[in-house]
């Protein structure tokens, strides 16, 4: 199997490539996709994004001939405020078999199957989250099956997505790492066991755990203000590009990593475990003092 490593400076962020074959994965930070960067095009984004710098890169290493057929193409998204690991195909052939992994991986949630066995033994690809919530979670580890749906949300073109009864399966399994009394605040690890939008932010909020700093979603899995008199029945016809008197959801401010990646090799089925290093604040006091000791050895 061809892997090869390599990073270049780009005008927004350091972006660092593991490429094996025809599958890309994409990093900041040092190693992963920055908060406030906008994955795809969209409502008041249009130029600074993911694929825009991606685009940027492969003209200025190919002819354009070569870069209309090769250039490459994020696979699912990350919401603006997400940091982390976002995989991204460089041929239509290996967009299309990832975005199969995604889906069936979400499919298995809608067709009710069993959840219980280890995600690698049922999935193609896992995600793991880091993310930062208010207040103690009680139960070390808690699952949420609470289905997302869409309602009308001005500012939004095709809705909110918001935790609803009605809305389609999704499935958030939570283990608490660290409970700062102090702080009020918990760290949370977060595997999702389908792909919603915004789902991790919307399940959290939904149990009373709302992302710290999170200007959106509030305790129930619904927006913090929102008054379903105000919605335009135009709504759909916005666009999305004026600024919205309420939060929206690719406002920023809350704490959210896509920190580790499985993947089953799309040739050779091997697993490949991507890891994205974690933001300190993200970090437990176990991890922030390994960090700290590995830096002293390194001087």
């Amino acid at each position: 199997m061809d892997r090869c490593l390599f990073c270049e400076r780009t005008e927004l962020q350091l972006v660092i490539y593991l490429v094996w074959g025809h599958v890309v994965m994409l990093a900041n930070s040092a190693l992963n996709k920055p908060s406030g960067l906008q994955v795809l095009p969209g409502g008041l984004f249009q130029q600074r994004t993911v694929l825009s710098q991606l685009q940027w890169r492969e003209s200025e290493q190919s002819t354009l001939l070569a870069s209309r057929e090769q250039h490459p193409v994020p696979v699912h998204r990350l919401g603006r405020g997400t940091s982390g690991i976002l995989l991204c195909a460089k041929t239509k052939i290996a967009k299309s078999r990832l975005s199969i992994y995604f889906a069936d991986g979400t499919s298995l949630i809608g067709g009710k199957r069993n959840t219980t066995k280890e995600p690698s033994s049922v999935r193609k690809i896992s995600k793991i989250y880091r993310a930062l919530v208010n207040g103690l979670v009680d139960e070390d580890e808690v699952i949420i099956s609470e289905p997302i749906g869409v309602i009308k949300y001005p500012g939004v073109a095709k809705g909110l997505y918001v935790a609803s009864p009605s809305g389609k399966p999704a499935l958030s399994k939570v283990k608490v790492l660290e409970r700062n009394m102090q702080g009020n605040c918990s760290l949370v690890q977060v595997e999702i066991q389908s792909g919603r939008p915004h789902q991790i932010r919307i399940h959290l909020s939904f149990i009373g755990h709302p992302l710290l700093g999170d200007p959106l979603y509030d305790i129930g899995g619904k927006p913090r203000c929102f008054d379903s008199q105000s919605v335009d029945e135009d709504f759909a016809q916005d666009g999305g590009y004026c600024r919205p008197q309420h939060a929206v959801p690719g406002d920023c401010g809350y704490f959210l990593h896509a920190h580790q990646l499985l993947l089953t090799h799309p040739v050779t089925d091997e697993v490949i475990k991507i890891p994205a290093p974690l933001p300190s604040i993200l970090q437990t006091q176990r991890e922030a003092q390994s960090i700290q000791q590995e830096a002293v050895r390194n001087l």
